[in-house]
């Protein structure tokens, strides 16, 4: 058998076999097909999608994964969202508030432990203080809150989430959907479907034929509209799914999620057939399988450097080659749910940096064949795909755009070529560190690996410093056309131009000798730096067209991330004669 021909293909194969496993559908629950019921299309957030990216999204933002653990069972986002809907007595008592701020718990009398989640019928009896704590907070600039105002303000907010959703479809404290149907004329039910109205997370009954697309209704404004004698199609359906699964009538529900599937194929197919493609693309998350085909691919190039090098390194490329379809895949179909070109807001920035990095490492890799292209790509690809996973958590990835953006043209030239630019300069940065962490720890002196690293180095120097004037200069194009002025010396641009300036310093300083191999990877490592405060950083300042907010979080990971270079610089200016390894 020849083993380096299986190392070539078999990662590969099998990378897109578990995608392929991922597609198929779960099986029904307490015989109830939750999985049709949650892929009915919902108007939330501006757009419309399945009710399962509602769900997704809600219980990520509220206690940053996506599996709820109750009574030994692990419920997946659509069970977690019909309970919260249907039975909210049972999801009252499911742990999923992730609290770990030691203040915020003193607050609510509870000791610091090993427990990080707890239910909402535990933070019922301090939601009075807690509102109260965090309506102060909540008046002061989010850059000077405290950690603990910053961590109450956080559990606040996700408890409105949770309040909203378990008010979308019926009023909590009431009898459910079904009983409100049946009680229309009640004197008292216009002020439940005005809470309903307002309280409402999503919108679920779909424009009826004749209708604006966008005319999606509330079940408040649904029941207000059947008590003056227009009931809509879909409230009866919904009323009958909501009332068979508080009870667990399996049949029952299965033929009310049938009438309502048929109802929104026969008024809003194309709502019906996004709704359908985003469920698939939320049951198979390509970006998380990706993240860890990516480090086996880290891990062959280990195993490659004990070791059977040609196998490992062959089959580690394989991986990476798996990974970058699957990344690419996830790519492709977010442009198309979206309409948009592949970088609209943080989230898809993160992704698509990555993936640039993937495709320039996988050239290099063809090109020089050492391994280090393999081990640089997957790193960028598992990095950025780990921070698109934080980014996620605050909220919907495919939200609506924002104004200032709303140009396809744009999306597609500028911002493309700016992270095109973005992807550029960390991989040149992470080439430096490998180089930095070889010459620490290698025993074997081995120039030609180390002008093939610092050739490579100097070659996507280049490229990022093409596309960043490039992105930089359509950018400025884009401004006068907006703004009426090229360059206004926003945040945003200044960190634009910076890696502009960086990149070119970098090369000017290699043409005139004033660096040399380990002067180029130290000013790489630094471009690291400057890229992460252009790309994160300025959008944390609170100034600028470009700035979306500062959180805490972020603002200490940045920080963490440019110490770290900043120790990284020191070790690759070290003499040469310096090494960490056994032998040293």
């Amino acid at each position: 058998m020849n083993f380096n021909r299986l190392a070539k293909w078999l990662p590969a194969v099998l990378a897109l076999a578990a995608t392929l496993f991922f597609m198929v559908p779960p099986r029904p629950v307490r015989g109830m097909n939750v999985e049709k019921f949650c892929r009915m299309p919902v108007l939330e957030g501006g757009r419309v999608k399945p009710l399962d990216s509602v769900a997704r999204n809600a219980i990520l933002v509220i206690q940053e994964r996506q599996r709820v653990s109750f009574e030994g069972r692990s419920l997946s986002p659509d069970e977690w969202i019909l309970d919260v809907m249907f039975r909210p007595a049972v999801a009252d008592r499911q742990p999923i508030f992730s609290i770990d701020d030691p203040d915020v718990l003193g607050l609510m009398g509870m000791a610091q432990s090993s427990e990080r989640r707890f239910s909402f019928e535990t933070i019922a009896p301090h939601l009075e203080e807690v509102a109260k704590q965090a309506q102060t907070a909540m008046g002061m600039e989010a850059v000077k809150r405290t950690r603990f105002q910053a961590a109450v303000v956080k559990l606040y907010e996700r408890l409105e989430r949770y309040h909203r959703l378990r008010n979308s479809i019926q009023l909590m404290g009431t009898p459910g959907l079904y009983m409100e149907v049946q009680t229309l004329q009640d004197p008292e039910a216009p002020g439940r479907h005005q809470a309903l109205t307002e309280l409402a997370l999503f919108r679920p009954l779909p424009p009826l034929a004749g209708e604006s697309p966008d005319a999606w209704s509330s079940v408040g404004e649904a029941l207000d509209k059947a008590s003056l004698g227009s009931m809509h199609p879909g409230l009866i359906p919904l009323a009958r799914a909501g009332a068979a699964y508080t009870i667990g009538d399996a049949a029952s529900f299965n033929a009310a999620t049938d009438d309502l599937a048929h109802l929104v194929s026969n008024a809003r197919p194309e709502a019906l057939k996004v709704a359908e493609s985003e469920l698939l693309f939320n049951r198979v998350e390509p970006f998380y399988v990706g993240m860890f085909i990516y480090l086996l691919a880290l891990g062959g190039i280990f195993f490659s450097w004990l070791g059977m090098r040609e196998f490992f390194q062959e089959g580690a490329f394989s991986f990476l080659w798996g990974a970058a379809i699957i990344h690419t895949l996830g790519l492709i179909s977010r442009i198309v749910l979206q309409g948009r070109p592949p970088v609209t807001n943080l989230y898809s920035s993160a992704v698509f940096v990555g993936w640039g990095a993937v495709i320039l490492g996988i050239i290099l890799e063809k090109m020089y064949k050492k391994g280090f292209a393999t081990a640089v790509a997957a790193v960028a690809g598992a990095s950025s795909l780990v921070i698109a996973h934080h980014l996620a958590m605050e909220g919907d990835t495919m939200e609506m755009m924002r104004a200032v953006l709303d140009s396809n043209f744009w999306l597609a030239t500028h911002v493309v070529a700016i992270t095109i630019g973005y992807s550029a300069t960390f991989l040149a940065g992470i080439i430096a560190i490998f180089y930095t962490f070889r010459k620490l720890f290698s025993t074997e002196d081995d120039p030609a690996t180390t002008k093939a690293l610092v050739d490579m180095t100097y070659g996507i120097i280049c490229f990022a410093l093409l596309f960043s004037f490039v992105g930089t200069v359509l950018g400025g194009i884009w401004a006068d056309q907006s703004w009426g002025r090229f360059w206004g010396w926003d945040p945003k641009e200044n960190g634009a131009l910076l890696i502009v300036l960086w990149n070119a310093i970098i090369l000017h300083a290699r043409w005139a000798n004033y660096v040399e191999e380990k002067g180029i990877m130290a000013m790489a490592i630094f471009g690291n730096i400057i890229t992460s405060l252009s790309w994160f950083g300025v959008n944390m300042l609170g100034v600028g067209l470009h700035s979306y907010g500062f959180t805490s979080a972020a603002f200490a990971w940045l920080f963490s991330f440019i110490g770290s270079q900043v120790v990284l610089i020191g070790l690759c200016l070290l003499p040469a004669t310096f090494k960490l390894s056994s032998k040293s």
